[in-house]
């Protein structure tokens, strides 16, 4: 196995002596590398300081085995000394038969595969290790909470400090007020075991939240003026692109501070990892908005009940929500596009659930629909601090069309109610299961931290916690896919219409992914870091 450096356009070897090669585990071809040791060392057309400057690291296995690794301080401070982790004298862990994860030990991103499969892409296993890069008293950490607010934020903050403290023996660290902008504009907030002890029972977040305000140099020079050396952002991908470039920043000045993401987003949006904290609880109290919708709509003669959850991009939120209810009638999301009007649209399939049961409930995510809004069209360009896409109101807009629409030729007599949940969703305190989650995340990236690793976004692959490098979080979006199962047990759970050509159903599947299956997926991974490299030196 060789370890390499790789920007998604070049691999070089960072270890071994004298000449090393790496095999194309798929095709077969061979890249001579020559060591550090030696001279004029290139790849393709670029040098070995030109690869380390693109950035991403790569393991490439036999038998199609690829490790997306992430950075670690060994990797541009050297001769770095290595204490015993504090862990193997902590009487809570002495029950534990292996303490540290195996430095091999790596996490499959798919599971499913044939016999003939080559082994596909992994990450890093999360947990702690052997030896940390950090003693205890000269920890000086500090946590910082960005964006919107979402279940669970609290705990993960708790976590992070109970964390340091009873595992690691750390006892400086400060929360950053006011999402990255606090770091230069506002006070930090003394954080013990002791203040954060009840914290998890509360919505929101402890130390206030923004969205915007990111200045990469004014951030890291308040890091470097503080001695912090750990920094722990909880955030969505948003966020976790500002903290890519604050490790980036770190990096480029040689400092030695841990930068860890911990991925925030109640849409449950981001990419690679199994679910995002706070999206259990979220449908949990979907369920109640839903079940009032019911209620008001089975009360009173062809009753409608519209219901509109959170999900700017992803209809996570609507679709797992619906299925758990079982008295939703239709379900709209953002990533099905549908239309109104004529044979096999919403306003028909309306009137006939009216017919038959006398009342329905609709199920819709925020950013359901947009498209059709073409009245503010003009405003759909515009854009929040964070980036995002400012939506219009799209349930009220759904509910006033549905009631002209059967206020035309005296059609029917409905009597409709609408519901808007979304900002009590996400400020409530998290349930059991996101605690627990929780929990396991913060403990996660404490790990991580302390075992010098830095530039990375902690998560579960596969039900185990993996780190993950940055890049691979913001690259894109998680979200539905319309040709999935999961999608199809929707469908047959309200007997819905897919709202869906032909045609819609060919573009998406061109659009899809590779299935789990990996063989031609690990393929594509190899065959396109060789093709970026040849066309960079064309």
């Amino acid at each position: 196995m060789h370890s390499v450096y790789s920007s998604s356009s070049a691999i070089v070897s960072l270890k071994g002596t004298g000449i090393s090669d790496f095999s194309n585990p798929v095709s077969g071809s061979r890249t001579w590398l020559k060591s550090s040791s030696g001279s004029g060392q290139k790849v393709g057309c670029f040098s070995r300081s030109q690869m380390e400057n693109m950035g991403n690291k790569v393991v490439v296995g036999t038998g199609g085995y690829v490790l997306e690794d992430v950075p670690h301080f060994s990797d541009y401070i050297p001769h770095l000394p290595t204490y015993p982790n504090p862990l193997q004298d902590n009487p809570a862990y002495s029950v534990v038969k292996q303490y540290f994860v195996n430095v091999d030990d790596t996490v499959a991103q798919k599971i499913v595969v044939h016999n003939n499969s080559p082994r596909g892409t992994h990450f890093r296993r999360a947990g702690p290790r052997q030896r940390v890069y950090f003693e205890s008293d000269d920890v000086h950490a500090c946590i910082v909470t960005c964006g919107g607010l979402c279940p669970g934020l609290n705990t993960v903050i708790r976590e992070i400090v109970c964390g340091l403290h009873h595992m690691y023996g750390v006892k400086r660290v400060l929360g950053i007020d006011g999402g990255y902008r606090g770091f230069y504009s506002r006070n930090t907030i003394p954080l013990t075991p002791k203040s954060v002890n009840d914290i998890h029972k509360r919505g929101g977040t402890i130390l206030g939240t923004s969205r915007g305000g990111h200045n990469t140099t004014k951030i890291v020079d308040s890091i470097q003026d503080r001695g912090i050396n750990q920094v722990y952002i909880i955030g969505g991908d948003g966020t976790q692109k500002g903290a890519s470039v604050i490790y980036e920043e770190i990096k480029r000045r040689g400092l030695k501070v841990a930068v860890a993401g911990i991925p925030k987003t109640i849409d449950n949006d981001i990419p690679v990892i199994d679910r995002s904290f706070g999206f259990d609880t979220a449908v949990e109290e979907a369920q109640r908005a839903i079940n009032a919708a019911h209620v008001e709509s089975e009360s009173i003669e062809n009753g409608i009940g519209v219901v509109k959850l959170m999900g700017r991009y992803s209809g996570f939120i609507a679709m797992y929500a619906t299925l758990a209810s079982r008295d939703v009638d239709c379900c709209l999301i953002p990533e099905s596009p549908f239309y109104l009007e004529g044979p096999g649209g919403l306003f028909e399939y309306i009137e006939k659930r009216l017919i038959e049961n006398g009342h329905m409930v609709i199920v819709m995510a925020e950013g359901a629909g947009q498209e059709l809004l073409s009245e503010s069209i003009h405003s759909m360009t515009k854009q929040d601090a964070s980036g995002n896409k400012l939506l219009q109101d799209v349930g009220l807009w759904i509910s006033q069309k549905i009631k002209d629409h059967f206020k035309e030729g005296n059609k029917m007599s409905i009597n409709l109610k609408y519901i808007d949940p979304t900002y009590m969703i996400r400020a409530v305190p998290s349930n059991a299961s996101d605690n627990v989650y929780c929990t396991l995340l913060a403990q996660s990236a404490v790990h991580g931290a302390m075992a010098g690793y830095t530039g990375f976004t902690v998560g579960p692959v596969n039900g185990r916690h993996s780190y993950i490098p940055f890049h691979r979080i913001i690259e894109q979006q998680n979200k539905v896919v319309i040709t999935d199962r999961m999608w199809a047990r929707l469908l047959s759970s309200t007997n819905q219409p897919s709202f869906l050509s032909t045609k819609d159903v060919i573009e998406d599947k061109a659009e899809e992914p590779p299935t789990q299956l990996l063989d031609h997926e690990n393929g594509l991974e190899v065959n396109l870091l060789n093709k970026k490299i040849n066309s960079a030196c064309n």
